[in-house]
C-alpha cells in the first residue's frame, strides 16, 4: 500500500508580512516549521505503517528550497521518501494551483492508495488544498478526520469529527483524508 502525506512549511509566527509587489510572504528573518496539522497527518500514516510493514509512506511538499531542512524531520520520524516540488514559479500559488501541482506530481510518481493531509495550513486556514487534490485526482475524500479506524479490503473507515460527536465514514480506495490536529477518540 502506498500512502502520500502532503506537508507544507509555514511561518512560525502570527506576524506575517506580505510583499506588496509580488503578493508573496516575506520569509526573510521569519523561522519556518512544518504545518502542525500536516504533522498529525504524517503521524496517522506512520501508525498505519507500524501495523503493516508493506505500507510505504511518501511525503510530498511544494515549497522553497530551504524547506528541505525541515523535511528531513519527516524521514527521521519514519517516512520512506520525500519529494520537494520547488520552483520560483510556484511562489504565491493559491490552493487551486497548489492542489493541481501536487496532484500532477502524485500521478507522475505512480499514484497513491491513500493521501493524507492536514485539515488546513496555519498560515491560510482555507482547508481547500486537500479537497482540491481529491477533485483533481477524481477520488473520494473524508475531511476533518479524528481517527482512521480501519484500512481493509480496498476501503478506509474513519471517524469524521462533527460539532457534537463524530460520523463513521467509509470510502473506497484510493481516497484522500484530511486529519484534525490533536483530536483523538
Amino acid at each position: 500500500m502506498r500512502i502520500f502525506v502532503c506537508i507544507k512549511e509555514v511561518p512560525d509566527t502570527t506576524d506575517v508580512k506580505i510583499d506588496s509587489e509580488t503578493g508573496t510572504l516575506i520569509r526573510a528573518g521569519v523561522p519556518s516549521i512544518l504545518n502542525p496539522f500536516d504533522m498529525s497527518a504524517l503521524e496517522e500514516a506512520l501508525q498505519l505503517k507500524d501495523k503493516n510493514p508493506s505500507v510505504k509512506v511518501t511525503v510530498i511538499c511544494m515549497g522553497p528550497p530551504q524547506t528541505e531542512k525541515n523535511l528531513r524531520e519527516t524521514i527521521a520520524m519514519g517516512a520512506d521518501d520525500v519529494y520537494l516540488l520547488t520552483d520560483r514559479e510556484f511562489a504565491g500559488a493559491d490552493t487551486w494551483a497548489t492542489s493541481y501541482t501536487i496532484s500532477t506530481a502524485i500521478k507522475y510518481l505512480g499514484g497513491a492508495d491513500i493521501i493524507f493531509a492536514g485539515k488546513q495550513a496555519i498560515d491560510g486556514d482555507t482547508a481547500q488544498t486537500g479537497p482540491g487534490l481529491a477533485e483533481w485526482l477524481d477520488i473520494p475524500q473524508i475531511t476533518f478526520v479524528r481517527k482512521v479506524c480501519e484500512v481493509k479490503d480496498g476501503k478506509i473507515v474513519a471517524e469524521r469529527s462533527r460539532d457534537f460527536g463524530y460520523d463513521l465514514v467509509e470510502a473506497e480506495l484510493p481516497a484522500l483524508v484530511t486529519i484534525i490536529k490533536g483530536e483523538k477518540a
